[in-house]
């Protein structure tokens, strides 16, 4: 199975319990983090590979590679790689909810783009979920484009729970 054929059956295992938070005396949240740590789980049920792990949140801050690189408070969602080996960055994965501002879409861009470019990794995703997906998918291309230098950066939308995310576009240029 390659990464699109994983990250389509994780995202289609996410219920809607982890997709829009309820929330008692009010009414259901996005909550990006729910979300991730639930796709998490999803990606590491569906990884069927050896040579790639998955991992959230990796703090690259001290990193004495890519710190020196401008790594600092850059934390990628999620990492699909070979821990201790910089040849062996597979993926990042920025996620975000559809209620999203263009700053937090924006910053995430750059992250992608930072990862791919300093960082060598193969992939870069922004997943966006939520009920209106499709509408934050068009303020994303927007915004990709004042990005300096976006690296190739595939968007993802997840629109329901239950079903699977769909890529809908590329943005950016390859990298050299």
């Amino acid at each position: 199975m390659n990464l699109s054929n994983i990250l389509e059956t994780a995202t289609a295992g996410i219920e809607e319990r982890y997709f829009h938070l309820k929330i008692d005396g009010g009414p259901a949240v996005y909550r990006e983090r729910v979300y991730c740590y639930e796709l998490y789980h999803q990606l590491r049920r569906n990884w069927n590979r050896t040579d790639y792990v998955v991992n959230g949140e990796v703090d690259k801050s001290a990193h004495p590679i890519m710190a020196p690189l401008g790594a600092r408070g850059r934390k990628p969602d999620l990492l699909i790689h070979g821990p201790g080996d910089m040849n062996a960055n597979y993926a990042i994965i920025e996620v975000k909810p559809c209620n999203a501002d263009i700053r937090g879409i924006t910053k995430d861009l750059e992250t992608l783009s930072f990862f791919i470019g300093k960082g060598q990794y193969q992939h870069g995703i922004l997943l966006l979920y939520g009920y209106g997906a499709c509408q934050t998918a068009s303020r994303t291309i927007k915004a990709s484009k004042t990005v300096e230098d976006l690296k190739q950066i595939e968007l993802w939308i997840h629109k329901n729970p239950g079903s699977a995310a769909i890529r809908i576009a590329t943005v950016g240029q390859r990298s050299h």
